[in-house]
């Protein structure tokens, strides 16, 4: 089983190291997420940094982000599929 306490994560952000604690299950979803992308995870987490604002905190809009991109990936696989 993966350990559930969330752990610091190293990221580069426009040209600045930074971290971020992520749970492993969240940080590997996130890595698959900027694979099916074609994005490194900095640049994710960067668009994600970009687009967050000022009321969440990095680690907390990723986990968002992850749970918006499953969200979606299960509607997408029970729509109905047409002919």
């Amino acid at each position: 089983m993966t350990d559930l306490r969330p752990r610091k994560r190293s990221l580069t952000l426009h040209g600045h190291r930074t971290s971020v604690s992520l749970e492993d299950a969240f940080w590997c979803e996130f890595q698959n997420i900027a694979k099916s992308k074609g994005l490194s995870v900095n640049a994710l987490a960067a668009r994600i940094d970009r687009d967050r604002g000022v009321s969440a905190g990095l680690a907390s809009a990723i986990r968002v982000a992850v749970l918006q991109d499953l969200r979606a990936r299960v509607d997408r696989e029970s729509a109905p599929q047409g002919f």
